[in-house]
């Protein structure tokens, strides 16, 4: 029986995959997606999974715009990585799904409560409408199987030395998140790292020859140019999905029991994640920390997902 989820996201290059692989991978039923401000404004992150969704022909899962700014900070984006659109590339189409009225904190709710089994929360961006979900209905907490999310890292950073840049736009939020009690899984930098868009991902995804491994070639293609630019990767790492994937196919992703808190305050840490694989401070163990991944079988599972799209 496929588990019900929904993702919060904030497209973005690779939470296009993300969407994708959450709506075509037959293990998941996507419930709903929500956006959050993060690699772009929040204007631009909703309208980019409107088109990501018209691309793909995904016409029966509701989006809801959410937050547009973090609990407490000034939103920071990404636009060195994403490009002006926060979905720089190919040519996008006029989007044909409708946008929830509803907005992000009411439709969690509402497809939470709605589920007949509790449902797993995959976010992809900033945890600002997680964090405001749980603040405000604190009573869907036991609807949440789990919370996976892609941010975070067990080592080093990405926007400074040791912030990853979904935890260090709103770390108050995810603070909040991960102190809630539920099931947390963290995907981070070093194990998404390992799931790189060389060449030969390019011509197998080129190679499936629909409309939206085309549109997807495409983004990876900005994706590739703006990695080297920024970080001097020749084969850019696709984040976002591998946290999809984590839910779809628990084995492709290794992860350990371990203690996760988040850096609110060091000038110099702030937005980092630590992660206490050793036990070296003796607290007790609140998230499932993601450690390895089978990359071979991620690029199929991903492959996979965009052949069932349109």
């Amino acid at each position: 029986m496929a588990v019900p989820v929904i993702l919060d996201c904030d497209p973005g290059h690779d939470d296009a995959f993300a969407i994708w692989l959450a709506a075509g991978h037959p293990n998941l039923d996507l419930l709903g997606i929500t956006t959050v401000g993060g690699n772009g404004q929040l204007a631009q992150t909703t309208r980019n999974a409107q088109v990501v969704c018209t691309v793909a022909g995904i016409r029966d899962v509701p989006i809801a715009a959410g937050a547009d700014s973090p609990l407490t900070r000034t939103l920071q984006t990404a636009g060195d990585i994403h490009g002006a659109s926060a979905l720089d590339g190919p040519v996008p189409p006029e989007p044909d799904v409708e946008l929830d009225p509803r907005g992000a904190v009411q439709l969690l709710h509402d497809l939470l409560t709605g589920s007949p089994e509790p449902v797993v929360v995959i976010a992809t961006g900033p945890l600002t409408n997680i964090a405001l979900l749980l603040r405000i209905h604190p009573e869907v907490r036991t609807k949440i199987k789990e919370i996976a999310w892609m941010g975070g890292s067990t080592g080093r950073g990405n926007v400074t030395p040791y912030a990853e840049f979904n935890c260090w736009v709103d770390p108050e939020a995810a603070a909040v998140v991960v102190a809630a009690g539920l099931r947390f899984s963290m995907v981070g930098l070093n194990v998404t790292h390992l799931a790189l868009v060389t060449p030969e991902v390019l011509d197998q995804l080129a190679a499936v020859g629909n409309a939206t491994s085309a549109f997807a070639v495409e983004l990876l293609k900005f994706f590739r140019a703006s990695y080297q630019e920024a970080e001097g990767m020749a084969a850019p790492p696709l984040h976002d999905p591998v946290a999809v994937a984590l839910v779809a196919v628990p084995e492709i992703v290794t992860t350990v029991h371990t203690r996760l808190d988040i850096e609110l305050h060091g000038p110099e840490t702030v937005g980092a994640t630590s992660v206490d694989l050793h036990n070296k401070l003796g607290r007790p163990a609140n998230a499932h920390v993601a450690v390895d991944l089978d990359a071979d079988r991620f690029w199929k599972t991903v492959e996979d997902a965009i052949r069932r799209m349109r």
